[in-house]
């Protein structure tokens, strides 16, 4: 194949990358490259592709690529920087920072970046040192019974327990932009929480004759299409069970609200709307994407604090009807590994997940085509193969697992012989992917019915509003 022709299958490749189709950019780029493997842009645009799609992995590999065939080539440093400082390999992204700021010193957004990278790795150490096992919960001190609603709050009351009155208004004043009372989102937290902590790690539940459950994927801060979710297929109820599979926070700007109505709903019907913990649910990541200073610009410190301890009270997994695994990430680095080892995980012991175990698995893996395990292509956690799936659903007697942590173009897919179920709720992700989102339903027969919707237009604030150090302008470079 000519030069020529390979110029031509890059060229392809930007093509889809403005149209915001990532994968076939990528599929466009890998041909590119395997037509002419010396040119470095190749790589960095497939590694600008892959970022998009959040694998980091694949896009420091790509930089990498790039770096070897060219050692002066700014770009790939500037790639390999941003995929490094995405999952939070600081001490990594800062080397790349500073070639690229000594490289390219009028740079402003880099130099930026640099700095908060440097800063970001004085933080990690601050925090390191004053960690403490047992630290005090936020809660103390908070005397919820004399906390005043004052008279000008315009909002409906809540008193012990939550009413679909108190969730219709709070839906209402979300849309508009207005906030509820600090009593009544200390009391949601606290009150979601002791539900939450008391379920077990992985809850089991099977739907009743006339009843139905829908189960979601990420839904990543985006409030109005959350909405539009139960617009189209019906509002959570006694009958209509949810199971809201992770990643409610970051990155879309409205992940307050968000999990603020899901806590709601959780604490009026507790046994028939589930959540489970998502790799977002974490605080090193809600630091990174925008959660923690959403709290603080909307609540206050004390909000994100509370939430955290919430976090890892959430289950880590659901089984629906002895059936469908429905876990956030996906399967584990041993075969052995069995629902009773997911039922016997002590998660209280274990606020975050940490790089390594059982609980980081759960959050962070995802399928691949090829047999065997491999390496992710996030960077963190591993990737399984269909082999993998089947051997684990035949010993569990499972019919497939479900999980989300990653878009998908349709919404949803089925692969590994269809027992890798992959559903995401996040339409338009980050506004800047040409994704649909989508559920499935299960009745009493537990077949799945997968169900796909568009993005709703939202108020003009931008993803990542509350990021740390405009992380939003890095992700987009």
């Amino acid at each position: 194949m000519a030069a020529e022709d390979a110029v031509a299958l890059k060229n392809k490749g930007n093509e889809a990358f403005k149209n915001h189709d990532w994968p076939t950019a990528i599929e466009f780029y890998t041909k590119a490259i395997e037509a002419n493997d010396k040119e470095p842009s190749f790589f960095t645009n497939r590694a600008q592709a892959n970022i998009k799609l959040e694998a980091y992995g694949y896009a420091i590999a790509d930089a990498t690529s790039a770096i070897e065939l060219d050692p002066s080539f700014v770009k790939a440093y500037y790639r390999r920087a941003v995929a490094n400082t995405a999952i939070l390999k600081h001490g990594d992204a800062i080397h790349d920072w500073k070639i690229v700021v000594r490289k390219n010193p009028t740079d402003k957004v880099a130099k930026a970046q640099y700095d908060a990278c440097q800063k970001m790795v004085k933080r990690d150490a601050f925090l390191k040192a004053i960690e403490v096992a047992d630290a005090p919960s936020a809660a103390e001190g908070l005397d919820l019974e004399n906390m005043i609603v004052e008279d000008s709050y315009d909002g409906v009351k809540l008193g012990d327990k939550m009413t679909q009155e108190f969730i219709d208004d709070m839906i209402e004043r979300f849309k508009t932009g207005k906030k509820l009372h600090k009593k009544y989102v200390y009391q949601i937290i606290l009150a979601a929480k002791e539900i939450l902590y008391n379920e077990p790690t992985m809850p089991e539940t099977h739907i009743k004759e006339g009843h139905k459950l829908t189960v979601c994927g990420d839904t990543h801060g985006q409030y109005f299409d959350l909405l539009e979710i139960f617009r189209l297929n019906g509002f959570p109820s006694e009958s209509h069970g949810y199971l809201f599979n992770g990643d409610f926070v970051d990155r879309g700007s409205w992940s307050t609200e968000i999990a603020l109505l899901l806590y709601a709903y959780k604490m009026l019907f507790p046994n028939s709307f589930f959540l489970n913990r998502g790799n977002h649910e974490t605080d090193d990541m809600n630091r990174m994407y925008g959660f923690e200073g959403e709290c603080k610009a909307k609540y206050n410190e004390r909000v994100f604090k509370l939430f955290s301890e919430s976090f890892s009270a959430l289950p880590l997994a659901t089984l629906i009807g002895d059936k469908y695994l429905t876990l956030h990430g996906g399967l584990f680095s041993d075969d052995a590994t069995s629902l009773d080892d997911i039922r016997k995980l002590n998660r209280h012991s274990q606020r975050q997940p940490g790089q390594e175990g059982l609980m980081m698995e759960m959050l962070w893996t995802d399928p691949q085509t090829m047999p065997g395990r491999g390496p992710s292509k996030r960077g963190v956690g591993l990737q399984f193969g269909p082999d993998i799936t089947k051997r684990f659903c035949e010993a569990n007697g499972l019919k497939a697992i479900i999980r989300s942590h990653e878009v998908r173009m349709e919404g949803y897919e089925v692969e590994h012989d269809g027992r890798c179920i992959t559903v995401f709720s996040a339409p338009k992700y980050c506004d800047s992917t040409e994704n649909k989102g989508a559920y499935i339903n299960f009745g009493p027969e537990y077949e799945p019915e997968y169900v796909k919707f568009d993005a709703v237009p939202h108020p003009d604030i931008k993803p990542m509003a509350y990021a740390n150090n405009g992380m939003m302008g890095m992700m987009g470079m």
